[in-house]
């Protein structure tokens, strides 16, 4: 097995960036998800406001977010915001450990992207690992994968929301898609993973599964996916 796929989300709920090596730490992939979206009634995401995803949100080579090519706090990335999710949305800087929806990793594997029949997109993993055969990572929760140097918790399955049911090109939706993965998949597709040991990886590194349990993850927003707020520097 390898890492086949390394992917970014700097901006949450915006289209992310592939990339060819990255860092891991207790927070994920270094740079995941550190501009938010918020409201007058708190954190906005496509799950309520799916054109979001019409957005891209990647990294200039300072690791600065940016929205469509522009830094993420400036006026024409604000308007952007605001076009997309409605008159009161602000980006908000914010990198607390609660901001993930359950855990800061997620990965997928070719095998259940094959049997799901979609774009992995849709899915927006962090990591894709390659040469796992059909639905194996199911079986995996419990257990650990070594990447490198680094060592990576596999905590559970996760369930799917709504998002799965957008095309990442055309922001099409198909509510079979969400259908088909309760139907066949139970709700869940790719995994809750959490990084125990971080360090460097890169497309093309080996990965190996270990049955070793490591100690849980830090209870909270990470685990529970409890609603949090986001208290960081808000750009009108």
């Amino acid at each position: 097995m390898h890492v086949s796929e390394l992917w970014r989300f700097p901006v949450k709920s915006m289209r992310g960036e592939s990339l060819d090596a990255a860092t891991l730490t207790e927070n994920g992939v270094a740079g995941d998800r550190v501009v938010h979206v918020r409201g007058r009634r708190g954190v906005l995401t496509a799950r309520t406001r799916p054109r979001l995803l019409s957005l891209s949100g990647t990294s200039d080579p300072d690791g600065q977010p940016l929205v469509d090519g522009r830094p993420w706090d400036h006026p024409r990335s604000a308007m952007a915001i605001r076009d997309a999710a409605g008159a009161d949305a602000q980006a908000v800087r914010y990198d607390g450990q609660e901001r993930f929806d359950v855990l800061p990793l997620l990965v997928a594997t070719d095998g259940e992207v094959r049997a799901f029949g979609h774009d992995r997109r849709r899915l927006r993993p962090n990591l894709l690992i390659a040469g796992v055969p059909d639905l194996a990572e199911r079986s995996w929760p419990g257990r650990t994968l070594q990447v490198g140097g680094a060592l990576i918790g596999i905590h559970s399955l996760r369930p799917r929301c709504v998002i799965t049911t957008f095309d990442p090109d055309t922001g099409e939706q198909d509510l079979d898609v969400l259908r088909r993965i309760n139907r066949e998949f139970d709700g869940k597709l790719a995994l809750n993973c959490w990084v125990a040991r971080g360090g460097a990886v890169r497309i093309g590194d080996q990965v190996e599964i270990l049955d070793v349990r490591l100690p849980p993850p830090p209870a909270g927003g990470w685990v529970t996916g409890a609603p949090y707020d986001v208290p960081g520097t808000i750009i009108r």
